[in-house]
């Protein structure tokens, strides 16, 4: 068989979204104002840049050979892209629990959507926001409600002290404050 009638790759056709692993039987938890950047990133692909990327590709594609037309295959891929993320998404947000932090306001225990200050065993004060899967950033001092610590700080109360397993061995976390962002009123 001749060589152009084989189909080329470019090696990131991968159709098959890559989910963050969840612990078997585990929901997806995510704050009300994670949810509402998703939703709003999913319906902005689907109302306003996809349109315009299949305009752009239609255009291309009108002006004749589309095997040397940049526009085409760059308009081309980009479709690829936002098509991945909008199943991506979509799967996120059928499957995400929301679950409002501001409930537990005022608890000294640690839930999911708290605001932690813990002391490690070295005496340094870290702070960390509780977040889900996919709104946590680690730049911003978030981490998901999956990652060590976290689970390690889950239920415990202001005062107590809770052993994080890590490779170099076990270190003891003592909770300094717990904190809850603010019920929003209606």
């Amino acid at each position: 068989m001749s060589k152009a009638f084989t189909k080329e790759t470019d090696g990131d056709e991968d159709d098959e979204v890559s989910l963050p692993p969840l612990a078997k039987g585990a929901k997806n938890y995510i704050t009300p104002a994670g949810y509402a950047r998703l939703r709003a990133e999913l319906l902005d692909l689907i109302d306003n840049e996809r349109p315009k990327v299949v305009e752009a590709v239609h255009w291309a594609a009108s002006n004749g050979d589309r095997s040397e037309n940049g526009d085409y295959l760059y308009g081309k891929k980009r479709l690829r892209e936002i098509d991945r993320r909008i199943r991506f998404l979509t799967k996120r947000l059928e499957i995400a629990e929301v679950v409002d932090p501001s409930l537990h306001a005022g608890s000294d225990q640690v839930f999911f959507g708290a605001t932690v200050t813990y002391c490690d065993d070295e005496g340094v004060d870290r702070t960390i926001t509780i977040m889900g899967i996919d709104e946590a950033d680690s730049h911003a001092g978030q981490v998901s409600w999956i990652a060590p610590v976290a689970r390690a700080l889950l239920k415990a109360r202001v005062g107590d002290e809770v052993a994080l397993p890590t490779p170099a061995g076990t270190r003891m976390l003592e909770v300094r404050s717990v904190c809850y962002p603010d019920p929003v009123k209606s």
